[in-house]
Parts: C-alpha cells; sequence; structure tokens
C-alpha cells in the first residue's frame, strides 16, 4: 500500500519479551537485537529466538522460581492487582461489567480461548463475560509456526490474558487482522477498527503496536487517523504502546534510528499513549521499592535498547490538554500520557501453548503490556460512570493539574539506550524521570482504587435512559450509592442505575405528540435522601453527597399537570456536569 517502509505493523512488545531471553555466561540476561525476516510484516524480528520457559507445568512460577531460572522476577495476577489497589474496586462490584475491550492484533492466536482457560484456571479467575474472536477485514491465513506468526500468537496471548485479567467482568473482544499478499496490514487494521466502532462492539481498543514517525509518511498518517476522529465522535477510548526500544525505535532497515525518534500511533493527540514502568513487588505484591521508569538496556551485554517509548512527535503539535506542561514538550504532543508495568526485569507471566513454542509460562514484558493493563482500567471506569468516557486525555490532564490523589509520579529511571549497529556503539540519549510530567511516565502510573473514581468524575459524560408510558408510573432513582431504580406501572421501561459519579440528574416529559410537558421539583417530602418531582417546569437536580432518591410521580387527572394518561416518554438524564 504504501512506498516507503510498511506502516504501522512492528510488533511493540514481543520484540523484547522475556521468554526470548538467552542466559548468558555472565548470568545476565542477554537481549540481542531482534533478528530473523518477517518480510510481509516490512520489519527484522525473530520473536521465537532461544525460547526460554520459565515453567511448563499448569501451575504458575513463583516469582523466586523465576528469578531463579530465568534471573528475573515475574509477577502472577494477584500480585499485579494488589500493586494497583484493584481489590477496594472488586470488592464494590467494580471489574469492567457490562463493557467490552477490543484486542487489536495481527494474525491472533489459534490456541486463545484454551490457553485463556489455562491462564484463569491457574490465576483463580473466573472465565470473562464472553471472549469473541472476529476477523472484520478479512480471514487470517491458517496458522504456521514460522515467521512473525508465532511472535503475534503471543502478543495476542498477552493481550487477552491480562486484560482480563485487571477486569475480569469485562468481555474480550478480539479483533484480528491479515496481511495480505505484500501488504503491511495497516489497511486491515484500520478497516477492522473502523468496523469495531461503528457498530459498537467495544467500549475500548488496546493497540500494542506501531511504528516509528519516520518510518509513517505524513500523508498516510494523516489519513489513517480517521479512525481515531471516528472513534471520538463514537465515545470509544483507544490506546497504543508508546514502544520497547527507549528513545529511539526499530527502523524500517532492521536497525535503530541513530536519533530520538517516537512512534505512531501513540503519537496521535486522539489516542492514549502508554509508557512502561518497573514494578518492585514482593511476593504478595507489596512494593519494596517505588516504580521506577522501564529500562533494561544495560542489563545485557553488549547493550541493546529494552526500555519505554516516549518523547515527542514530530507530526502532531501539542494538544491544548499539555498547555500545562509546555515546558516539558514545547510546541509538540508529547508522549506518553500514562505508564503502567511494562519491565521485562519484572514481568507478567502469560500461558502460551501454540505450535512452535512448548506449552507452559512465560514471563513477558513491554508497553504492549502496559496498554491492555491500561485499557482494563478504563473499562472498569466506564462501569463506574455508567457510560463510556472516550477520549481520556483531557481528563488525565485535567486530573494531573488537580493533583488526582489516583495518580502516581515516577520520579526515577530514564529512555537512554545503547547499542552497536555496523560494529560502531551508539547511545540515543533519552529522557529522564522527574517530578511531575515528564517524557518516559507521561504523568505518572496509577492507584486504581482512586483513580477510577476520579477519572469518571473528570471525563464529561452523559447518558440517558428513556422509556415509553402507557399508563402513569413512577421511577425510583438511588444516587450515587449505585442501587437500582424502581419502575412501576412502565410496561417498557428499562431498569434505571445510577453511579457513584453520577452529579446531575434532569428528567424530560414528552407527549404522545412529542411535546414537552412542564413540570418542577416539587418541595414536598424533600429530606436529605428524597426529592419528589411534580408538575411544573423542568431544571436540574444536583447530587451532591449522601443517597437521594428521585421520584418523578405522573398523576392522571390533575389540572396542574397536562401530562395524557395514555401514552408519552420519560427521560432521564445523568451525567457528572450541570
Amino acid at each position: 500500500m504504501l512506498a516507503r517502509p510498511p506502516l504501522l505493523v512492528r510488533l511493540l512488545g514481543t520484540a523484547v519479551i522475556l521468554l526470548l531471553v538467552v542466559v548468558g555466561g555472565s548470568g545476565e540476561p542477554n537481549r540481542p537485537a531482534p533478528t530473523g525476516n518477517a518480510a510481509v510484516m516490512g520489519m527484522r524480528f525473530g520473536p521465537l529466538a532461544g525460547a526460554r520457559l520459565v515453567s511448563a507445568g499448569a501451575a504458575p512460577p513463583t516469582t523466586a522460581q523465576c528469578k531463579a531460572r530465568s534471573h528475573v522476577a515475574c509477577y502472577g495476577v494477584a500480585q499485579v492487582q494488589t500493586a494497583y489497589d484493584l481489590s477496594p474496586l472488586f470488592h464494590a462490584g467494580y471489574t469492567g461489567t457490562g463493557r467490552t475491550i477490543a484486542v487489536m492484533d495481527l494474525y491472533g492466536s489459534p490456541t486463545i480461548s484454551r490457553d485463556l482457560a489455562a491462564f484463569d484456571a491457574a490465576m483463580h479467575l473466573s472465565a470473562p463475560p464472553r471472549l469473541t474472536v472476529i476477523q472484520p477485514a478479512g480471514p487470517v491465513p491458517p496458522y504456521r509456526a514460522s515467521g512473525a506468526r508465532p511472535g503475534w500468537a503471543l502478543e495476542t496471548s498477552l493481550d487477552v490474558e491480562w486484560a482480563h485479567a485487571i477486569a475480569p467482568g469485562a468481555a474480550i473482544l478480539l479483533v484480528e487482522a491479515p496481511t495480505p499478499g505484500n501488504s503491511d496490514g495497516t489497511a486491515q487494521i484500520v478497516a477492522a477498527e473502523r468496523y469495531v466502532i461503528d457498530h459498537h462492539l467495544a467500549d475500548v481498543i488496546s493497540q500494542s503496536f506501531g511504528t516509528a514517525e519516520p518510518d509513517a509518511p505524513r500523508p498516510e498518517v494523516m489519513s489513517l487517523r480517521s479512525v481515531y476522529v471516528d472513534a471520538q465522535q463514537h465515545h470509544v477510548s483507544v490506546l497504543a504502546a508508546t514502544g520497547d526500544q527507549g528513545a529511539t525505535q526499530n527502523s524500517g532497515n532492521g536497525g535503530y534510528f541513530m536519533n530520538r525518534v517516537s512512534s505512531w500511533p501513540a503519537t496521535d493527540p486522539l489516542v492514549t499513549a502508554v509508557g512502561g514502568t518497573e514494578l518492585h513487588l514482593d511476593a504478595s505484591g507489596r512494593r519494596t521499592s517505588p516504580d521506577t521508569a522501564w529500562n533494561d538496556t544495560y542489563l545485557s551485554h553488549p547493550p541493546a535498547p529494552s526500555a519505554t517509548g516516549g518523547g515527542l512527535s514530530v507530526y502532531f503539535p501539542r494538544p491544548y490538554f499539555q498547555n500545562g506542561v509546555a515546558g516539558v514538550v514545547g510546541n509538540h504532543r508529547g508522549v506518553p500520557d500514562i505508564a503502567m508495568s511494562a519491565a521485562n526485569s519484572g514481568s507478567v507471566l502469560v500461558y502460551a501453548s501454540f505450535p512452535g513454542v512448548q506449552a507452559g509460562w512465560y514471563p513477558v514484558g513491554g508497553t504492549s503490556e502496559a496498554t491492555p493493563l491500561f485499557a482494563a482500567v478504563v473499562a472498569i471506569a466506564d462501569q463506574y460512570a455508567g457510560a463510556d468516557l472516550g477520549l481520556i486525555n483531557p481528563a488525565l490532564y485535567s486530573m494531573y493539574y488537580a493533583h488526582a490523589t489516583g495518580l502516581v509520579d515516577v520520579t526515577r529511571g530514564n529512555n537512554t539506550v545503547s547499542f552497536t549497529q555496523g560494529g560502531t556503539a551508539y547511545t540515543v540519549v533519552g529522557y529522564p524521570a522527574r517530578a511531575r510530567y515528564d517524557l518516559v511516565s507521561g504523568v505518572g502510573t496509577i492507584n486504581a482504587g482512586t483513580f477510577v473514581p476520579e477519572l469518571a468524575a473528570t471525563a464529561p459524560y452523559v447518558r440517558t435512559i428513556s422509556y415509553t408510558y402507557a399508563n402513569p408510573c413512577s421511577v425510583t432513582v438511588h444516587s450515587p450509592t449505585g442501587t437500582t431504580a424502581d419502575v412501576a406501572n412502565c410496561p417498557t421501561a428499562d431498569t434505571i442505575t445510577v453511579q457513584p459519579s453520577d452529579r446531575y440528574l434532569t428528567v424530560s416529559i414528552v407527549d404522545a405528540t412529542g411535546s414537552p410537558v412542564p413540570f418542577s421539583w416539587g418541595t414536598s417530602g424533600i429530606s436529605s435522601t428524597a426529592v419528589q418531582v411534580i408538575c411544573g417546569a423542568t431544571r436540574d437536580m444536583r447530587v451532591a453527597g449522601g443517597s437521594y432518591t428521585l421520584a418523578p410521580a405522573i398523576p392522571v387527572g390533575d389540572p396542574a399537570c397536562p401530562l395524557p394518561a395514555t401514552k408519552g416518554s420519560i427521560t432521564v438524564r445523568l451525567s457528572n456536569y450541570p
């Protein structure tokens, strides 16, 4: 499709997966630059060269066992859930229920259903409400354990298993795309994403792939980003990984750029860019030290780029939501926006059994780990709000400017990388983590227990529940406790659930002709927990703490209320802003 090196489909995470680690004589992980050739994808990538399994059993290895066998820490689901303080949300019923996370991957995995079931059984997770696999951009060719296919299969395992681990109540939609002929797959990925958006199949989209901006011709980028405009209009949150080569990126010729480079589509302001941190956890998931920017470059001998992407875009100017960090980003779009676990030296465990690998557990890292982790958190926030939050970047920076307690600053580390290319040693000096916003961790990482309520309260949303009436009816709405409404005498009414982040309620009534029916909030029955709606003029009620009951009683035959007794509709509008 493109005259330049193929766009978009370089795998960001599995190029540095720890199952690829070969332990050298020094005892340190040896992470050579990616080798091999996947010509159809326009990149050099040998994802399973020197694959090292950490456990072939059904039970996952412990952190101590990973350190003994592969010289790095690995973490299971309970540890990561504890690290991000998900328990308060889970105990309150917020697990992503009612939301769908779309995982976008080339090719997918032929064993994903079986592998997810094994992962869930070992990690003591229930199966997701639904795991659906679709190929809306065309059929994926039959699996072969060669070329790029095993790498993408492992990427799929990582994305699906860990999106489910963080949001166990959310449905998972695996969207597989082919790369026909000599195509790079860009058109297929864009077509697949557009299908998901236009058919309202998901609330959040996770993208664990990208390409260096210099390899992404500007006209193609500006044309292809129309899918993100589409997502914004449909209130779908889109996330992308920032890359795994630190301040540089893989180039189309199979090497690395020798200067600072950022990765698209993470650089698009309509996409939330997810960078990487390193977790330092004990066996129970408690932190032994604060999170640091992920950089494993200098753990290998010789050094090879293995660090979180982050930097400035050459295509996109500073978006308005970054005006408050103009001193860092200048006139450019800066990435990442947020950061989550991605380090190879503190990786997560993935179960895989597709042809080409020995069935078992592999420690995996990369910003393509961080991206599904954060996608799951966004899905939980959507459930908390009772609405799709859509583009969350403005809210993230509003939270940052307001010193939100759910954001946790990352102040140590950098994404400087070194490598040898053509017999010459290079160092690309990256960016340091520092107090407040930086180009390594963005606004920081998260404490989900407080981050989710703050995001749901900050990202503007409106949701409406409408129902028709054929007879007099009433509705009771409890807020902001999230309890369920009671609907009486309205046969076609939907159940109304008010979420904790709902702060404003509006009720409107129209008759059978579509004409508005005036009514007002009455004084009768008002207390600290109840407000009765009677006839009069419409206005909003602010829900400001406590538990309120909204009871719009629709009387019959009241001369002050011109509501026909036979037919009409009632709409309840709920939002977190007036």
